[in-house]
């Protein structure tokens, strides 16, 4: 763990492989011929890969009703003003599988192999992004967190990336996650956020309508925008 300011990169993150749940993101079942190979690529895979994460505190300010300022950035988003509100601190965070994995990764030509590649991690990214809110938590104690990521929602939008990228220095290189002109991180199993104390709750799939979404959480809300959010000037995600 390194600590610069209000800056902590946790770059010792644990990756430990159940077989339960790496066989059924693999889609094979204990009786495939497949699960031997796929428990020793997966094995391979795990020995080298090094999930990553930092996050810091920030100062939070509301500068408009759709507008709200972090550390001095100003962030665009009705939503985040206002799940911000009445809050003097938020917690930027940014997770990756990392490059050692994401590299091996991009080298696999068999198209099996780079499905269980993809899978894999997936898996070392939720586990970071699991052990860096553990970490956070155990040091700030912030209570009840939910989460906002640009691009989720259209009142959020991905370019909003290159002011949240602002507030991690050279903190995301030294994680070994990059930003390209369209706001896409690198490694692609990356993720970049907002951690926020909340009393009622947030989940970015309560304001998003889209039906077929593998990674919904819970049910879209098509009243929730107007109810806590609405009006000024914001599209309620639509």
């Amino acid at each position: 763990m390194v600590q610069k300011d209000s800056l902590t990169v946790v770059d010792n993150l644990p990756f430990v492989l159940d077989e339960g749940t790496l066989l059924q993101r693999f889609h094979l079942t204990a009786d495939s011929v497949f699960v031997d190979g796929a428990l020793r690529f997966a094995r391979e895979a795990a020995a080298l890969a090094r999930p990553k994460g930092l996050y810091k505190v920030s100062a939070v300010e509301p500068a408009g009703d759709d507008t709200v300022l972090l550390d001095g950035i100003l962030f665009t988003s009705r939503i985040l003003r206002v799940n911000l509100d009445g809050r003097h601190r938020a917690f930027p965070f940014l997770a990756t599988c990392g490059r050692e994995i994401d590299d091996w990764g991009r080298a696999l030509e068999d198209p099996m192999e780079l499905f269980w590649a993809d899978a894999l991690k997936e898996l070392a990214l939720e586990a970071a992004v699991q052990a860096l809110g553990a970490h956070l938590a155990g040091k700030y104690q912030p209570g009840e967190q939910a989460a906002m990521n640009p691009g989720s929602l259209p009142d959020w939008p991905i370019h909003e990336q290159r002011a949240l990228f602002s507030l991690f220095g050279d903190g995301a290189a030294a994680i070994g996650v990059t930003l390209n002109d369209s706001f896409l991180m690198s490694p692609v199993k990356s993720i970049s956020g907002l951690w926020f104390q909340t009393d009622v709750g947030f989940v970015n799939c309560q304001l998003c309508p889209r039906e077929e979404c593998p990674n919904r959480r819970i049910p879209h809300d098509p009243h929730l925008f107007e109810r806590r959010y609405g009006p000024p000037g914001a599209n309620g995600g639509h």
